[in-house]
């Protein structure tokens, strides 16, 4: 096991909430900080709903269950992550947000050697560790959607990232989490979204341009390519605005056209057409937005949109 044993979770939304329930039912004691009690009140509630889903399912005991539960203490106040090891920040992708909240981490935890990570799937790291006074202890932690079902952690060192702060963040995703580790470098979109956002952003510029609809585009890498999912269905599930946010991201740090949001995503997102969460996105009904190739799990390769603290 990693030496770790008490983690916080800044942000219970999707991602927040299956890295708190991993973790519990990996042994981990762990605290939940959101912004509000409403909402430290529906982070509960999702893990609940997750662990239940799985105990239907016969994957896990209600022994099991209850003792995750007991592990999961959720609060409004960053001040209750005071004796956390190592905190996770898992709030919406916006890099004023996230910086914030690593200042405000940066005054509640007191143990001088945590770890504080990001989960973030586009934001440059360094920009959230120099918003602290302990940039050798800020790391990129990058886990996938959903968390539960998803093998791979990218792990992301900042220029000022110790080496020790590397390994603990390693030894915590693999020992800790029973995740699967690649090391990224610390450039917008990391090693998986690198390749993945510009892959999204042609199959929307080809329904755009009218090559082909989204079904057909879908159905050929789906049954082509053996995708789990075809682009235009994974857009939906993760949401459009957090995609048209992750392509901004990367384009301001490169400004490569490849990584520029095309205009029919931005029209979507201001229309309010976000894809499953909003029920219309580029299929019309959220139970079109979910339906992966027979046999493959459902997939999203970078991080879902979640709720900001």
């Amino acid at each position: 096991m990693s030496d770790i044993s008490r983690l916080g979770v800044v942000g219970c939304g999707l991602m927040g909430s299956g890295i708190a329930e991993v973790a519990a039912l990996r042994g981990l004691d762990v605290t939940v900080a959101e912004s509000a009690p409403e909402l430290a009140a529906a982070g509960r509630d999702r893990v609940t709903a997750s662990l239940d889903r799985r105990l239907r399912r016969g994957t896990l005991t209600e022994a099991d269950r209850d003792q995750a539960l007991a592990r999961l203490t959720f609060t409004h106040d960053l001040g209750d992550l005071a004796d956390r090891q190592f905190v996770v920040e898992a709030v919406a992708e916006n890099r004023e947000t996230k910086a914030e909240i690593f200042r405000q981490l940066d005054k509640a935890v007191i143990d001088p050697h945590a770890v504080l990570a990001t989960n973030t799937s586009s934001i440059p790291v360094v920009d959230l560790a120099v918003a602290t006074t302990r940039a050798s202890q800020v790391v990129g932690l990058h886990f996938f959607n959903p968390v539960p079902v998803q093998r791979l952690v990218e792990v992301i060192p900042a220029l000022t990232t110790s080496a020790d702060t590397v390994a603990r963040a390693r030894e915590f995703a693999v020992r800790g989490l029973g995740k699967e580790v690649i090391q990224a470098p610390d450039r917008s979109g990391f090693v998986v979204n690198a390749l993945l956002v510009p892959y999204l952003l042609a199959a929307i510029r080809m329904v755009e341009s009218g090559t082909a609809r989204p079904e057909d585009i879908d159905s050929g890498m789906e049954l082509g390519c053996a995708h789990p999912m075809g682009p235009l269905r994974l857009l939906d599930l993760i949401g459009l605005d957090t995609a048209q946010a992750v392509a901004d991201s990367m384009y301001e740090e490169y400004k490569e056209p490849l990584y520029a949001a095309p205009p029919l995503l931005r029209r979507m997102v201001a229309a309010g057409h976000l894809g499953r969460k909003s029920g219309h996105g580029f299929y019309a009904a959220a139970v079109d937005l979910v339906t992966p190739a027979p046999g493959a799990p459902l997939s999203s390769s970078f991080t879902a949109h979640v709720r900001t603290l």
